[in-house]
């Protein structure tokens, strides 16, 4: 076997096992809470020694921040939200109006994932104040996205006339929040078909001329 093969079958194996120690490590924090799991129950739950969680994660505030992470994406691929596929599709949509029909919805898919940990991870940061320092401080990497996504729309054919990316990007940015997914979704009871279509239905009215 060529040692290019061996390093590729090695490289697998590794991220398997990393993905098995986050997936366990999502189930008992969601049952039990992050306080209340250790490392060694963790590691019992995903079949692995606890030595190798410490090895791949060093400490449980950073298989938290793996868990988050990889929740928001939707996998563990090292790919920025901008050069993911939905999003470069949404971009390049012909008109205004389909690309923010296409920019809910990837978005949409975003909120989900996040709603199932939304509360975790409040109650986590509560706990333990330094997991809040764990992620970049700076412009909210958000506004990055919803400001990339509002200087591509305001371009387009059927853009409101006079809008700016500025304005779009604020709308996109307040609109699309967690926090407001969330009161929709988790404490009012909306699908998140309803609030897909609910975010696209007011966002169209602000940022495309004519009907949605």
């Amino acid at each position: 076997m060529s040692t290019v093969k061996r390093l590729d079958k090695r490289t697998e194996r590794s991220r398997q096992t990393r993905a098995k120690i986050v997936a366990a490590a999502r189930e008992l924090f969601l049952e039990h809470g992050y306080g209340a799991t250790n490392l060694q129950d963790v590691a019992d739950r995903a079949g692995v020694a606890v030595q190798t969680i410490y090895f791949v994660f060093r400490n449980k505030r950073a298989l938290l921040k793996e868990l988050v992470d990889t929740t928001i994406a939707g996998d563990d691929e090292p790919i920025a939200t901008m050069d993911r596929p939905w999003f470069r599709e949404a971009r390049a949509a012909a008109t205004a109006a389909d690309q923010l029909r296409q920019h809910v919805h990837g978005t949409r898919l975003i909120l989900d994932r996040v709603a199932s940990i939304a509360k975790l991870l409040e109650t986590a940061a509560a706990n333990d104040p330094e997991i809040a320092t764990m992620w970049p401080t700076g412009e909210d990497p958000r506004f990055t996205v919803q400001s990339a996504a509002a200087q591509a729309l305001v371009a387009k054919p059927g853009a409101r006339p006079g809008l700016s990316a500025a304005m779009a990007a604020d709308l996109l940015y307040c609109l699309l929040s967690p926090d407001l997914y969330l009161v929709f979704v988790r404490d009012r009871g909306w699908s998140p078909v309803e609030w897909e279509a609910w975010a696209y239905g007011t966002l169209h009215t602000q940022l495309c001329e004519g009907a949605g």
